[in-house]
């Protein structure tokens, strides 16, 4: 079992279920990748997700956002810009970075989701 592709498709089930419109999912290039572009009251939202199984999280201090290092972020703003870039986004539409943390137990078939808004790369 792929825990990262479930982990995305729990994290966009979850936004929408928060009112979010999903724009795009898994926007690659050579400068980098986004995991969730998606949408709420005319602001941008750019969603990396990270998904770890709860076997993996449950005895150690490691939080999955935890992941999200200094080299990753400079990754994260290079493909955040292009995607700028590429897709018809006036300059006054704002935007902002989100982290979805998702620990998925296999066994019990559940998960638990973590939304960290608005953080600063």
């Amino acid at each position: 079992m792929d825990i990262g592709k479930l982990g995305e498709d729990l994290a966009c089930k979850f936004l929408e279920k928060k009112g979010f419109h999903m724009k795009t999912r898994n926007y690659r290039r050579i400068f980098g990748e986004l995991d969730i572009v998606a949408e709420k009251k005319d602001k941008i939202h750019f969603v990396e997700v990270k998904a770890v199984s709860y076997e993996t999280g449950k005895n150690t201090p490691f939080k999955p956002e935890d992941a999200v290092g200094y080299r990753k972020q400079k990754r994260l703003k290079r493909a955040i810009h292009g995607y700028l870039r590429e897709y018809p986004v006036s300059y006054e539409t704002e935007w902002q970075f989100d982290i979805i943390a998702v620990y998925v137990d296999t066994e019990k078939k559940t998960a638990k989701i973590r939304f960290l808004e608005n953080l600063v790369l």
